[in-house]
This record gives structure tokens, sequence and C-alpha cells, in this order.
């Protein structure tokens, strides 16, 4: 499943004619185009969906649906590593490259 999910802007520069921004979603940070939220400002919140920003969201709005989306298990779904998901589920145990021994 592909969400709409709000994050608070951290930073935000022009990338070669670009607006983009680093977004935090719930500790998660993604690289974020804002070309379709212009006026929108470091510390606000917005949702985003596919690497662009759609729209302004109020704090308490995003950090409820934040919270709803993380007991959901959604952020990970949408963020997490699906390699790892999937050997979860398979039952699969992974190790870091460094714990590998030849």
């Amino acid at each position: 499943m592909c969400l709409a999910v709000p994050g608070k802007v951290l930073e935000i520069w022009d990338k070669d004619g670009t607006r983009m921004a680093n977004i935090d979603f719930g500790g998660i940070l993604k690289e974020v185009c804002l070309e379709f939220v212009p006026d929108i400002a470091t510390g606000d919140y917005a949702i985003v969906h596919v690497g662009f920003a759609l729209q302004r969201l109020d704090e308490k709005s995003a950090l409820e649906t934040l919270a709803l989306f993380e007991r959901m298990g959604e952020i990970e779904m949408e963020f997490g590593d699906p390699w790892a998901r999937a050997a979860k589920e398979s039952g699969i145990e992974l190790h870091a490259p460094s714990e590998v021994t030849p």
C-alpha cells in the first residue's frame, strides 16, 4: 500500500531549480520535493506521497496520524527495509554484514 504520510520539514534547499526538503516521518528522514507547496517553511508539517509534499497539515493532526500509522505498522511497511521484512516473514534471520563470517 502506498500512503500519504505526514512529516515535519527539517531543512529546505534548492536542487537544480527545484525546492527540496528533508522531512522527518517519526524518526525516518526522507528527501522530498516541495514544488506543490511553495509556501511551506521549516517546522511545518506536510502530507507526503511518493516523494512529493502535497499540502500543509497542522501539527496535532500530523502527530495523531503518525501515531496511528505506527500502531498499525504502516510506517514500517512504507519506509522499512522490504528485504528484512520478507526475510522475517519467511522465518529467516538476517545478520549485519559485520556479523557474517566467511
